[in-house]
């Protein structure tokens, strides 16, 4: 629900039975963003601030649920009638709370988290907010040590209502549909390493790979990158790439006058440079990299000599 409003506050005194307005603010607040009709657990909620009291403000949905947002989260720029985005989770003492920090993966998707503690009824992860990740022992594949990093997904115990981690993440994870397309944008949470390359969850729905021989930069488990469709298997997974599939010279060429750019305009490498250090510095493949010399060289933006390139002008 789009929402706009504008808040007049005169200040007004009364002399000798004449009114004379002293001052008037007008206020404009424009709310950009959709408010929530239902407050939703594990999910950024848009809501209307609607009271103040001592332990924080009072957050309401279109529908008019309310929850708290404790004074430790709020700054001088929430006012009453306007809107705020907040993380919705429990409390050490299990009650619907917001927040406005945003932990590392919001319900329903994938993420990296670090183990903190153990009990016998399962484990704690942190998850970047003050309130750590609990996973129960019967969601866990294997028992967690203290300062591993498992890959889980965020979800609700429907028994609780309380946001849990759950490491069986094939559950979640569906077959791509056809209307994938070629070079479609993406994300790609890196979970496994194999002798093919890189296994991903694609967009928090679907499992991939990114080939290693189709890898020129820096990768490693726990990383998310921004990727695009290469195809779709016949088993409903997908190949992924780093790379847009039919990139140009020109793509690679202005890659690799940016770097230059970044690094003062002369970087000690040539032709003859090592393919892993240019993979390294350039993130490119050595053919890609001589092609991409070869294109700045025609168009005069570089010159190339024993000693490294050196950007012109």
């Amino acid at each position: 629900m789009k929402a706009s409003a504008v808040l007049h506050k005169p200040l007004i005194t009364v002399k000798n039975g004449t009114v004379a307005i002293l001052q008037q603010e007008l206020f404009e607040i424009r709310y950009n963003s959709t408010m929530n009709q239902t407050i939703e657990m594990g999910a950024i909620n848009t809501l209307k601030i609607e009271r103040e009291t001592d332990p924080g403000l009072f957050l309401q949905s279109a529908e008019g649920e309310e929850i708290l947002l404790p004074n430790a989260y709020v700054t001088s720029d929430m006012h009453i009638g306007s809107t705020v985005d907040v993380f919705v989770y429990t409390d050490s003492e299990d009650r619907p709370v917001a927040t406005t920090q945003k932990p590392l993966a919001l319900r329903g998707e994938f993420g990296f988290f670090e183990v903190v503690d153990t009990t016998p009824f399962g484990a704690f992860v942190n998850w970047g907010l003050p309130k750590d990740l609990f996973v129960p022992r019967t969601k866990q594949k294997t028992p967690f040590k203290i300062g591993e990093k498992r890959l889980l997904h965020v979800d609700v115990d429907k028994q609780t209502n309380r946001l849990i981690g759950v490491e069986k993440v094939q559950n979640y994870l569906t077959q791509a549909p056809k209307t994938l397309a070629l070079n479609d944008k993406v994300t790609a949470l890196v979970f496994a390493v194999t002798p093919l390359g890189y296994k991903v969850i694609v967009d928090n729905k679907y499992e991939g790979l990114i080939y290693k021989n189709e890898v020129f930069e820096p990768i490693k488990t726990g990383d998310l990158k921004s990727a695009y469709i290469k195809q779709r298997r016949n088993d409903g997974k997908l190949d992924i790439s780093l790379q847009r599939i039919g990139k140009t010279a020109d793509d690679d060429a202005q890659r690799l006058l940016n770097t230059l750019q970044e690094h003062g305009g002369m970087m000690p490498y040539n032709y003859k440079s090592d393919a892993q250090e240019i993979q390294k510095v350039f993130h490119l493949s050595k053919k890609s990299y001589k092609r991409a010399l070869t294109e700045l060289q025609k168009n005069k933006s570089i010159d190339i000599k024993d000693t490294g390139i050196y950007l012109k002008g």
